[in-house]
């Protein structure tokens, strides 16, 4: 009885075991099926461009992308953008599009970073007005204008001259170092202007002393100041209150193009309380009649 068991039981096993391998056989005896889906090629960037940068032969490779499936603009032979400039970032293995270079006549390097309408104007800087070395690429900041139109002391005025402008380049970069964030020192700074603000840059410059200060990229608010003199500071003259509310024309973002390029003008009200010059030996002071 114990024998039969056995005997149909190694009979079952054998039996399964054909067909199992009969049916693994069978599977693979049959010609594998490929399908191959239209292809079309598209140029993508080899390494990592920089803003500016001049596209050779040796940046550029190419992928083919699902048929129907490219993205607008690109190209389909490196032969067709060799030679333009790079007027964005660009990374490895993103494909190279139309609105991410420069045109044929263009070239490269800065002149076709600048968008239409607006102007690159760099100014002298050294660590202090330079925000010890924060000011980058790509950063924004407000331009402060010290300068005394009378010759007197006591017309000294600071005043806040431009909102929100960009920094284009610092000293020859037009980069930010790999480290974002990282202190740069520079003696240059470049900045993106439209003209009528180019004017009063190039004027506090020359004629007085501009700082910068640096300013948040999520704040896009360009608040009017009147300006401030010693005896404002100083707590002499009653000055008017700033008006924190965005005004139009004097923000200066690539992102968004102004119509016209107008005088910017400014009112505010400030009420100077009578004073008389003391001075004793070496010292000069203001003395406020109430």
């Amino acid at each position: 009885m114990r024998n039969r068991i056995f005997a149909v039981l190694a009979l079952a096993i054998l039996a399964g075991g054909g067909l199992a391998y009969g049916t693994f056989n069978a599977i693979n005896s049959q010609p594998v099926k490929t399908v191959s889906a239209p292809t079309q090629p598209v140029v993508v960037a080899a390494a990592d461009l920089a803003l500016g940068a001049e596209l050779k032969k040796e940046d550029l490779t190419v992928v083919n992308f699902p048929a129907g499936q490219a993205p607008a603009g690109s190209f389909a032979k490196p032969s067709e953008i060799i030679g333009r400039g790079v007027i964005v970032s660009l990374v490895k293995n993103e494909p190279l599009l139309a609105a991410k270079l420069a045109s044929k006549e263009a070239g490269a390097g800065l002149p076709p970073v600048i968008p239409d309408g607006m102007r690159a104007l760099s100014v002298r800087v050294n660590e202090v007005i330079g925000v010890a070395g924060y000011v980058l690429p790509g950063t924004r900041v407000d331009v402060l204008a010290t300068a005394n139109p009378n010759g007197a002391t006591g017309d000294v005025t600071t005043k806040l001259i431009l909102s929100n402008v960009q920094v284009l380049t610092a000293g020859t970069r037009m980069e930010q170092d790999q480290d974002k964030g990282k202190p740069m020192a520079v003696t240059v700074v470049t900045l993106l202007v439209y003209p009528d603000q180019s004017e009063r840059l190039a004027l506090a410059s020359t004629e007085g002393k501009i700082q910068l200060a640096l300013r948040n990229p999520l704040d896009q608010g360009a608040p009017e100041t009147p300006g401030i003199k010693p005896a404002g500071m100083l707590g002499l003259t009653k000055v008017a209150a700033a008006k924190t509310g965005v005004k139009s024309g004097t923000t200066a973002s690539s992102s968004t193009p102004r119509k016209a390029a107008g005088p910017v003008t400014q009112e505010a009200t400030i009420v100077v309380l009578p004073t008389v010059e003391m001075i004793r030996g070496d010292k000069r002071t203001a003395e406020v009649i109430k």
